[in-house]
């Protein structure tokens, strides 16, 4: 089964805002076993546009298990938070997972 990744582009108006944020998501992110691969606050773009200014990539075992964390209680608490201080743009993805092919 393959990773499944939550990605953020923030464009951050509240920067002490975003810190709560922060201290109030980092509980449930720990808690649901996730790491936190990239935390960006100028990303380079190098084609096309690219919003906001800032960009978080965050491992789970699973997209199962991302979703679970995005709609868990605990980040319920801390999502508002977020939804305050930044206008942002976040998906699920699901890692790459190559084929198997029988050698046969």
């Amino acid at each position: 089964m393959p990773k499944g990744y939550v990605i953020f582009t923030e464009a951050v108006d509240d920067p002490a805002g975003m810190a709560a944020y922060g201290r109030a998501a980092g509980f449930s992110i720990a808690e649901s076993g996730a790491a936190v691969l990239a935390a960006d606050p100028r990303p380079q773009v190098l084609e096309g546009s690219w919003h906001g200014d800032q960009t978080v990539v965050l491992e789970f075992e699973s997209v199962e298990a991302a979703r679970a964390w995005y709609e868990s209680a605990a980040y319920a608490e801390a999502k508002p938070l977020r939804q305050a201080a930044a206008r942002t743009n976040a998906v699920i993805v699901a890692g790459f997972a190559p084929r198997t092919t029988d050698a046969g």
